[in-house]
């Protein structure tokens, strides 16, 4: 079987059935790992995973996450659309189905499936899963950068003193087994929420100082816009915009950066720019998740369809790590100096 037959199906929850259909679709092409099964009150939803290409740990990979924050149901959605395009290439693209022989692409489209269920931005335990990890140094933007105050308030961070949510946990254990081990990776986590463009935020988000990879950054941009020179992305550091503590892309790049500093793991939040959607339609701010998601179905057509090519491009490069890594220590220098100008000379 593809995936683990006794994992519960939650019944209404059409991301979800829509993942099990996709699962359904792949049958060898793909495996699957249930990572946890989160419960909450008559709720009993697993955490599944999708990998689909090379198993060993060290080939490369391009990894796509959503669903962290329950009211963005649009990230699980975008995710799901390009596994259906994955899922149809695969039945009669011979380059693709030869170039997954030696990298890998690895999905975790719901890691919040008791949030998306409730129609919350936290977990059924009133915790924000990305202010969860834990977090050394920085500090925060007021209220939404992350607090212990009361889970009550959105951006709770959770206990200081106890383990991080399940949720987290599985997060963290995905990164670790097929992501960040591998030989060179690009991870995407999708969200919305903020702003009138769509950004692709890299870390850290608990400080302005800049990460040890900028000239990898910077590289990796240049590409991107060389490849889609008409794309409507804002690459920029996270921190630019506000500063978080228990970022869990900090978390898990800095745990990188101590085990295996020479292979390249770049993790970046798409941050979809919601905001455009209300300017366009002001009534949607009269439904709940109106706030983060289209609700007019071309806005959601369109939303589905707009990062294809990124996700493409993305994937090529992970899988061709020469093009943006690697370089001898004169050239990362003057790289680097480009990005600081570009990023923080203000």
């Amino acid at each position: 079987m593809p995936h683990d037959s006794d994992a519960p199906r939650a019944r209404g929850l059409a991301e979800l059935d829509q993942l099990y259909a996709l699962i359904d679709r792949l049958g060898n092409d793909a495996w699957v790992e249930q990572l946890a099964v989160v419960e909450h009150r008559e709720l009993r939803l697993p955490i599944l995973a999708v990998m689909i290409g090379a198993r060993e740990p060290t080939a490369p990979t391009f990894a796509l996450v959503g669903g962290v924050h329950g009211l963005e149901r649009i990230g699980t959605q975008v995710i799901l659309a390009y596994l259906t395009t994955l899922t149809s290439l695969l039945q009669w693209d011979g380059m693709l189905r030869a170039g997954l022989t030696r990298c890998r692409i690895a999905l975790l489209p719901m890691v919040n499936p008791v949030g998306i269920a409730l129609q919350r931005r936290a977990n059924g335990n009133g915790v924000d899963l990305m202010r969860n990890a834990p977090c050394v140094g920085g500090f925060a933007t007021p209220l939404v950068g992350g607090h212990r105050w009361s889970p009550r308030l959105p951006w709770f961070r959770g206990s200081a003193e106890g383990p991080m949510e399940v949720e987290t946990l599985a997060l963290c254990e995905f990164v670790r087994r097929w992501v960040s081990c591998a030989s060179a990776s690009v991870l995407v986590d999708v969200h919305s929420g903020f702003g009138l463009v769509d950004r692709l935020w890299f870390p850290w988000a608990r400080t302005r100082r800049p990460i040890p990879q900028l000239a990898e950054i910077l590289a990796l941009a240049n590409l991107v816009d060389a490849t889609l020179p008409n794309h409507v992305y804002r690459i920029e550091p996270q921190a630019s915009s506000y500063t978080a503590l228990g970022d869990v892309w900090d978390h898990l790049y800095d745990e990188q950066r101590r085990l295996r500093e020479d292979q390249p793991f770049l993790p970046f939040t798409l941050e979809l720019g919601s905001w455009m959607w209300i300017k366009k339609n002001p009534r949607q701010l009269m439904r709940q998740l109106g706030w983060f998601d289209p609700v007019r179905p071309h806005r959601l057509q369109r939303t589905l369809r707009r990062h294809l090519a990124l996700f493409d491009v993305l994937q090529r490069a992970s899988a061709a790590p020469e093009a943006w890594s690697g370089h001898d220590a004169p050239t990362r220098a003057a790289m680097t100096r480009a990005a600081f100008a570009r990023w923080y000379g203000s």
